[in-house]
């Protein structure tokens, strides 16, 4: 049977009713026309989502510059220049875009439009779509996948993702960058002494002690058990031991709910990267540095050699 076979109707529907269709639509389909000199308009608009645009389409028809100057300012270089490459190459526009509406509210619009040319111009059929929704979700996901559960601090796979970034910053332009691998002393007496449950508390806790001396730029992971490492950019070795001590120094006072204070201590290693070195390279002397804090006492800042 062929595909047409399946159909309800062969009889093709009325520009009224296209047009009632149109607007039950989820998105907006649109039209939008450049002339050669440059001047952009919508000279169709129709479906539910017009009312993403906040504007009268009678304006849009006339000139779509309303709209464009609220596409978010990251986003709109990017839109330009996606209708000059599909103008000039007569190639799909495929992008998508943070769309400014009142009250301060942005919204992910999703945009699919071919082009057309003509004897004015170029005039491209197309969809927007809001997708706002889509993106949270995914931006939920992603953080979910680069978060460790327990203590909401990034995980292994964040922090080797975002070493390998800051190794090829600090190779391309010589800028310092220190690792500190942190350790808390004695964790498995804790959870045999206080139990499991406490001992997650503590390291919740440990974790919010140490953001409130960290910077936006800084990056504190969770390894994994009681392991943590924190990433220090345009940072020498130098200033992240004394940033590492003022850690150590907090956390050893830190009355910790459930435990009391002087019962939590850390251990600390540090190394800095050097021009050249490779991710491995770096977390084999963080964790030298480690062992050899564990190794002479705990409780203790040691810096590589």
């Amino acid at each position: 049977m062929s595909p047409i076979d399946v159909m309800p109707c062969r009889e093709r529907l009325e520009p009224v009713r296209v047009l009632e269709l149109a607007d039950q639509l989820p998105g907006l389909i649109f039209q939008l026309h450049r002339s050669a000199d440059g001047h952009l308009h919508f000279p169709l608009l129709m479906g539910s989502g017009i009312q993403l645009l906040d504007l009268e389409p009678e304006r849009l028809a006339e000139n779509a510059k309303p709209a464009l100057e609220q596409i978010h300012e990251d986003d709109y270089p990017a839109l330009m220049a996606a209708i000059e490459r599909s103008e000039r190459e007569c190639t799909p526009i495929i992008l998508k875009f943070r769309f400014h509406l009142k009250a301060s509210r942005c919204r992910w619009i999703a945009v699919r439009a071919q082009p057309q040319r003509t004897e004015t111009g170029v005039l491209w059929h197309g969809m927007m779509l809001d997708i706002s929704e889509q993106v949270a979700e995914e931006e939920r996901l992603r953080q979910l996948s680069d978060s460790d559960a327990l203590t909401g601090l990034a995980n292994r796979r964040k922090l080797l993702a975002r070493l390998d970034e800051e190794i090829s910053l600090s190779n391309r332009h010589a800028t310092p960058l220190s690792l500190v691998m942190i350790d808390l002393d004695h964790f498995k007496a804790i959870n045999d002494t206080w139990g499991h449950l406490q001992g997650d508390a503590v390291l919740r806790e440990l974790a919010d002690c140490c953001r409130m001396l960290l910077r936006e730029e800084d990056l504190l992971a969770r390894l994994g058990g009681e392991e943590f490492a924190l990433l220090l950019p345009l940072t020498s070795q130098g200033n992240a031991a004394q940033l590492a001590e003022r850690l150590r120094r907090v956390i050893a006072d830190h009355h910790f709910e459930g435990v009391g204070s002087g019962r939590i201590t850390v251990s600390l290693g540090i190394t800095e990267h050097r021009v050249g070195d490779a991710r491995d390279n770096l977390l084999q002397r963080a964790d030298a540095s480690l062992y050899r804090a564990k190794h002479r006492g705990r409780n203790r800042v040691v810096a590589d050699d």
